[in-house]
């Protein structure tokens, strides 16, 4: 069940990246284009940007700030070489503490609600592996673009976890409906090439620099376009998902600890990371 998963980890790591041992390094990097009002965010948590507390706390503050200060658009992506976001950090839901893991999941509540409904336009440079909750990430933006040779999906069911119904929705709002069902009742990984047949990514790239300026592209059709009206229509398109999950948040998160704490669940997240340990000892 976790072979799958296993495989790409130690691809991820691979990577050479330092790990973040330095605590005041900054988890987002956010840079304004002065030209033109762009605003690039950056997944800073190496080595492979698995989302921890910290680090969905400080890509919700980014947002806010982005919100706050009426950006013109927003390119999400990531410092790593070979990785987008590997997804949630498995430690948050290994052996929880209750309250932390309320607030991890709430956390990622916000910030799904913060990026899906954000009022200006956004774009995914997919510049390496977008797993789970790295897919899920690129998936509330309105543009994704990938670099090639790398995977993207919510293959939650290879670890033996159901998907929540916000992560299906936006599947779903992307690929169609057979598609993403196949997809994550199977788990799937798309490659980069996969991807783009399925529609689930919009462009490929040959470089990280290439993506970025098909990025600044895809935010440009909008000049000419109202931002309120631009905003309102977005907004309208995605109501259905965010009021479901508005509605039925506290049980959301009382689903999710629920399932995470289940004994056979921990035993499953307990052998993963025993593997883990015994590959990285070799």
């Amino acid at each position: 069940m976790l072979r799958s998963i296993y495989r790409l980890t130690r691809k991820l790591s691979a990577s050479g990246l330092r790990s973040c041992s330095n605590t005041s390094q900054k988890l987002v990097l956010t840079t304004v284009d002065d030209k033109t009002g762009y605003a690039t965010v950056t997944l800073n948590r190496p080595p492979v940007n698995s989302l921890n507390l910290e680090l969905l706390k400080a890509i919700s503050e980014s947002l806010d700030d982005l919100q706050n200060n009426k950006s013109r658009g927003m390119i999400l992506t990531s410092s790593a070489k070979t990785v987008f976001s590997a997804g949630l950090d498995i430690m948050e839901m290994y052996k929880p503490k209750p309250d932390r893991l309320k607030e991890f999941w709430s956390t990622l509540q916000d910030v799904w609600f913060k990026l899906y409904g954000s009022p200006f336009p956004t774009v995914a440079v997919i510049n390496g592996h977008a797993p789970a909750g790295g897919c899920l990430l690129s998936l509330c933006c309105e543009y994704r673009v990938m670099c090639p040779n790398y995977t993207i999906g919510l293959n939650e069911t290879q670890l033996g976890i159901v998907a929540p119904t916000w992560f299906q929705a936006a599947l779903r709002n992307t690929i169609s409906r057979r598609d993403a069902e196949l997809a994550l009742t199977l788990g799937t990984l798309f490659s980069s090439d996969e991807a783009l047949k399925v529609g689930l990514v919009d462009e490929l790239a040959d470089s990280k620099e290439v993506a970025m300026a098909k990025a600044v592209s895809f935010l440009d059709r909008f000049k000419k376009i109202s931002p309120q009206a631009r905003s309102m229509t977005k907004q309208a398109l995605r109501s259905k998902e965010i009021m479901e999950l508005e509605d039925n948040r506290t049980q959301d998160i009382d689903l999710f600890v629920f399932a995470v704490t289940q004994p056979k669940v921990q035993q499953g997240l307990e052998l993963y990371l025993e593997a883990l340990k015994k590959k990285a000892a070799k």
